[in-house]
């Protein structure tokens, strides 16, 4: 029988070699180069979807406007409160309530759905005005009774926890947040309202509708007077 000798010189010819300190180094580099590159992209590609399905809302929104209008012959008012101290981009609007439609019962203004309700006695205290247009009252007295314009609304889109001039009130908000979370004009995070101005400012032959994102430290208005992303807007 053959004495069989382990072959050292085959087993070192496939052995691995350890990494030198310098070309670890080397590598730590390279991945560093490659995150510098890949971060901003995400950054990018984050800011552009979001931007996107913002531009999304804001379009259904000036849908239900302007089937709001085909039916009443006026866009819904915008509030009062803030008409009567001049243009205030920070009052939130009843947007929420005139496009989803509401009906009278039991001393408050009831959505079509049932989902949210607002006593019939706080709506001028919070929004400046008597009532909802949008809103079957019942008794012979409604030319039409009230729609839902809203159809196919996310969830994400309605927030109703909000104190409007005290009132607790439901708004339309984007699904996606400031998305900073240092953004918070209400106060909450993730919270970011469309805001509703009408007659508009920078459409006067019509309504302001818009939201700002702030994405990375940068302010984003998307609105309805320009197709344009604004940055660095000084709009709340």
């Amino acid at each position: 029988m053959k004495n069989m000798k382990p072959d050292f010189t085959k087993r070192s010819r496939f052995s691995r070699r350890a990494f030198t300190l310098t070309e670890l180094l080397v590598v730590i580099a390279i991945m560093g180069i490659i995150a510098g590159f890949t971060i901003p992209v995400i950054k990018s590609v984050k800011r552009t979807q979001h931007l996107k399905t913002v531009r999304a809302e804001l379009d259904h929104l000036e849908t239900a406007l302007e089937n709001y209008k085909a039916q009443y012959g006026v866009y819904p008012p915008a509030n009062q409160n803030a008409a009567s101290a001049g243009y205030q981009p920070a009052q939130l609007s009843q947007l929420y309530y005139e496009l989803s439609g509401t009906t009278m019962g039991g001393g408050n203004f009831v959505i079509l759905d049932g989902s949210a309700s607002i006593p019939t006695n706080s709506v001028t205290t919070a929004y400046g005005v008597a009532g909802f247009i949008n809103c079957t009252h019942g008794g012979g007295q409604d030319a039409a009774p009230a729609k839902n314009f809203l159809s196919g609304l996310s969830s994400k889109e309605i927030y109703n926890s909000v104190t409007n001039n005290g009132v607790p009130t439901t708004v339309l908000v984007t699904s996606v947040g400031g998305p900073d979370t240092t953004y918070q004009p209400l106060g909450v995070s993730g919270l970011n309202p469309f805001r509703y101005v009408y007659p508009g400012v920078n459409n006067p032959g019509g309504y302001d509708l818009w939201v700002q994102l702030v994405i990375n430290n940068q302010t984003n208005l998307i609105c309805n007077w320009s197709r344009q992303v604004q940055i660095n807007n000084s709009l709340p």
